[in-house]
């Protein structure tokens, strides 16, 4: 059993994924056959929607895996990088068509991936939004409606919709 971390709420924040993650950036069916690959690629989507170079995007996203997993369960992982570029956290939400492995800790595969890239010099606000994604994605109802989701705008508004923070 994995221990139930306490994360500050939305309204102790003031962040709401909306912040960071857009609709465009929200993919359905991806098709992935292994952790590594599923991370260059979605390294270089977000690299090529903030006009980063994938190469230093991806390894960043390596270097923190390296520390550990970010496979936190329930068939979600949250691969996450500081960059000097960039001024404002960024999101990617994709949601795997066949689940992968992805060395989580509770050894499940992974079907939901929100890669997320923070600023090197993050404030509070900023670091705050890897625990708003931690938080919504911890709980079963929005895991249901996100893996239920059959279209880009229900599994953006899944995630991000009205009373999502």
């Amino acid at each position: 059993m994995v221990p139930k971390v306490n994360l500050p709420s939305s309204s102790e924040t003031g962040v709401k994924i909306s912040d960071f993650l857009s609709p465009a950036h929200v993919m359905l069916d991806v098709r992935a056959s292994d952790k590594d690959s599923l991370l260059q690629e979605l390294s270089a989507l977000a690299a090529a929607a903030l006009g980063l170079d994938a190469v230093a995007v991806s390894s960043q996203i390596a270097k923190r895996e390296e520390l550990g997993s970010t496979g936190v369960g329930n068939g979600v992982a949250l691969p996450h990088a500081r960059l000097k570029s960039l001024k404002a956290p960024f999101g990617l939400l994709a949601r795997l068509r066949r689940p992968i492995d992805f060395a989580a800790i509770d050894d499940k595969p992974v079907d939901i991936v929100f890669l997320l890239l923070l600023p090197d010099a993050a404030d509070n606000s900023q670091l705050n939004a890897l625990a708003c994604v931690a938080r919504m994605l911890r709980e079963k109802d929005v895991l249901q409606s996100v893996r239920g989701a059959t279209d880009v705008s229900s599994l953006f508004g899944a995630l991000a919709g009205d009373g999502a923070h």
